[in-house]
C-alpha cells in the first residue's frame, strides 16, 4: 500500500515545516483544480477503500490491541473501531461527496453600482486546513474528502491511538489524488505521534490558514489557548431531550432511547432529558424504563428519583457531563420556560430537541433556544453532516462566526469579491 513516508528529519517541527511547504505547493494546483479531477480522485479513493479493506482493518485491529492495553475507555474504543459495515460507510461517504454539488466558483451574490462596476462575491477555497482529531479513523476520510471536494488542501493530525488505521485510510485518499492527476501532498498525515508536532501545527501561520480541531474538552480548549491560526472548534456535545406535557408518550419513549442509546460515544447522544411536570406521571415512567431496560444508568433529582427506585442521585456535576457512556442524567422542569433555563444554564450549544405535539410551544422552543442545531421530534443522534444531506463533516461547529452546526463543503469555502469595470474611475 502507498503510505505518506516520514520525512528524514525526526524533529517535529521540521516535519511540520515540510508538510506545510508541501502543501502550499499543492494548493496553488488544487484552488483551480476542476470538479471532474476531484471526482475522478474521489472515486478512485472509494473503489481502493472497499478493495483494501481487508488492510485497513488490520491495521485498525493493530491500533485496537494497542488501545486496549492502554486502557482506552469504551467510548473511545468504539469509535475507534473499524468493521466492514464502518469501512463502507467510509466509501460510501466518498460517494456521497462526489454526488454533491461543487461549491467553489459559486456566484453567492452580484449587483451593479450606478457608476457602472458590476461586483460579484464568489465562493473560493480556505486555503490550508489543518484537522487535529482523536480516536476516530474515518474522520480521515471524511475530512480528506471534504476538503478536496472544497479545494482545500489538508494536514490531518489523528490521535496516535488511530495512527496505523489512518495512514492506511490516507494512503487511499492520496492514491485516489494520484490517478487523478493531481498532486498526492493535497491530503497529508502527520507521519509521527509525537505530540510535539500538534503544537508546531498550532503555530503554523506561515501556510495553515485554519485548524479544526475534532476531539474532547481537553483538546478543544488546549488548540483554542495555544492557536495563533483561526480556529473553528466543537465543543462538548452535551445535548438535551425536553419532553413536553404535549408529547405522545410512545414517541417519547422512541426517541429518548435512540438519542441516548443508538451509539453513546458520538457527540450527538443526548446526556440530559428534561420532563415537564405535568408529564411526570404520564411519560416519565415508559420513558425511564426503557432506558434502563437497554443498559442505561439514570441519575436523577428528587423528583425523578421517586418514581423508580433504580434512579440514582444526580450531583450538579451531571448536568454538565459529557458522558459519551450508557449514562443520563434526568430533571424536572417548569414547562418550556423551565427546559429552556436549564439548557441555556448547562448546554454546550450542540443540538437540542423538543418532544412535543403543541406546534406553538415547538416553535418557542426551535426560536429561543440558542444552540447550533435545535429539533423538534427528532432524535438528537441525526446531528450529523451525512444526515443533513451534506455527504459528510469535518465536524459539528459550535462556534458563531464563518459556520455553526455540521462543516459540509460549504461551509469550507469563504468569497472573494470580483469587482468589474470599464475603466471605472473613482472621482
Amino acid at each position: 500500500m502507498n503510505v505518506q513516508t516520514k520525512p528524514a528529519d525526526s524533529d517535529p517541527a521540521a516535519i511540520v515545516r515540510d508538510l506545510g511547504q508541501r502543501a502550499k505547493a499543492a494548493a496553488a494546483t488544487l484552488r483551480t483544480a476542476s470538479t471532474e479531477a476531484k471526482n475522478t480522485a474521489l472515486r478512485e479513493a472509494a473503489r481502493l477503500i472497499r478493495a483494501e479493506r481487508s488492510q485497513i482493518l488490520a491495521a485498525n485491529a493493530r491500533d485496537m490491541e494497542a488501545a486496549r492495553a492502554g486502557g482506552l475507555n469504551d467510548a473511545m474504543l468504539d469509535r475507534l473501531l473499524l468493521n466492514d459495515a464502518r469501512v463502507e460507510g467510509m466509501a460510501a461517504g466518498l460517494d456521497e461527496i462526489v454526488a454533491l454539488p461543487d461549491p467553489v466558483g459559486q456566484v453567492i451574490e452580484e449587483w451593479a453600482r450606478p457608476n457602472g462596476l458590476r461586483i460579484s462575491r464568489v465562493r473560493v477555497p480556505i486555503g490550508v486546513i489543518g484537522v487535529i482529531y482523536e480516536s476516530r479513523p474515518n474522520v480521515t476520510a471524511d475530512a480528506g474528502a471534504l476538503c478536496l471536494k472544497s479545494g482545500n488542501v489538508v494536514i490531518l493530525r489523528g490521535g496516535s491511538e488511530s495512527f496505523h488505521s489512518s495512514r492506511a485510510v490516507a494512503a487511499c485518499l492520496r492514491r485516489g489524488l494520484a490517478t487523478a492527476g493531481l498532486p498526492e501532498d493535497c491530503i497529508q498525515l502527520v507521519p509521527t505521534t509525537d505530540r510535539a508536532a500538534v503544537g508546531a501545527l498550532l503555530q503554523a501561520t506561515g501556510f495553515l490558514n485554519l485548524i479544526v480541531p475534532r476531539g474532547g474538552r481537553a483538546l478543544i480548549e488546549r488548540v483554542s489557548a495555544e492557536s495563533r491560526v483561526p480556529v473553528l472548534k466543537h465543543f462538548e456535545g452535551l445535548c438535551h431531550v425536553y419532553v413536553d406535557r404535549a408529547a405522545d408518550v410512545a414517541m417519547a419513549r422512541d426517541v429518548v432511547a435512540n438519542a441516548k442509546m443508538r451509539r453513546v460515544g458520538v457527540c450527538g447522544a443526548a446526556e440530559t432529558l428534561l420532563i415537564d411536570r405535568p408529564a411526570l406521571a404520564t411519560h416519565a415512567g415508559p420513558v425511564i424504563e426503557r432506558l434502563i431496560a437497554l443498559g442505561c444508568e439514570v441519575r436523577g433529582d428528587a423528583e425523578i428519583q421517586a418514581l423508580d427506585p433504580r434512579v440514582t442521585a444526580a450531583s450538579e456535576a451531571d448536568w454538565r457531563t459529557e458522558y459519551l457512556a450508557p449514562v443520563i442524567s434526568v430533571a424536572a422542569v417548569d414547562g418550556v420556560e423551565g427546559a429552556m433555563r436549564h439548557i441555556a444554564t448547562w448546554g454546550s450549544g450542540h443540538t437540542d430537541a423538543i418532544i412535543t405535539a403543541d406546534a406553538a410551544t415547538a416553535t418557542r422552543f426551535l426560536d429561543e433556544v440558542d444552540s447550533a442545531i435545535v429539533m423538534h421530534n427528532a432524535s438528537t443522534q441525526f446531528a450529523d453532516g451525512g444526515e443533513f444531506g451534506l455527504g459528510a463533516e469535518i465536524g459539528i461547529s459550535t462556534d458563531r462566526l464563518h459556520a455553526r452546526g455540521p462543516v459540509g463543503l460549504v461551509e469550507l469555502t469563504t468569497y472573494k469579491n470580483v469587482v468589474r469595470g470599464q475603466g471605472t474611475l473613482r472621482p
